[in-house]
């Protein structure tokens, strides 16, 4: 079993069930900006792949362009924490904004919600929603267990070069 098909389970495991998570980008000058976003994980095949439906306002935009990469943390009062370091793209293409916007709406709550509750995103094809893919090069699990009780495995995975 690769290093990757032992730590993706958990990371998506874990991830799921925080649900929201804070992901920092650089802007033009380097400085950090940090948001709270919503991103679903798949795991299948050997390939982690997130998704995350959002607006894609010019700050967004700018920030990916100067940087395609972007930190995930999740936390949770438990002290679970899990981190995805990813490089992210754009996809603003009608047939992946559907399949992202009906995943949304059939994962179980409260990682699954129905996309038109937020103001402006009536329907995938709004000019309001769109999605970014988010690639993973590094992950890592810390169950708050292992913290706190000295119970539990910290996980790391990094892709290779």
């Amino acid at each position: 079993m690769s290093e990757l098909a032992q730590v993706a389970p958990a990371f998506v495991e874990m991830a799921h069930r925080i649900v929201w998570c804070s992901v920092a980008s650089v802007d033009r000058k380097g400085r950090p900006r940090s948001r709270v976003l919503h991103p679903f994980w798949e795991w299948q095949d050997g390939e982690l792949v997130g998704w995350v439906g959002t607006a894609a306002t010019p700050l967004k935009r700018a920030h990916i362009e100067a940087s395609p990469y972007l930190s995930l943390n999740y936390w949770e009062a438990s002290q679970d924490t899990c981190v995805a370091e990813c490089k992210a793209s754009w996809h603003f293409d009608e047939e992946t904004r559907t399949r992202v916007w009906e995943r949304y709406k059939a994962l179980p709550p409260p990682l699954g919600y129905d996309p038109a509750i937020i103001p402006g995103w009536n329907a995938p094809s709004d000019d309001a929603f769109s999605v970014l893919r988010l690639d993973p090069w590094r992950l890592r699990v810390f169950p708050g267990t292992l913290l706190l009780e000295g119970k539990g495995e910290l996980l790391t995975w990094q892709e290779a070069g």
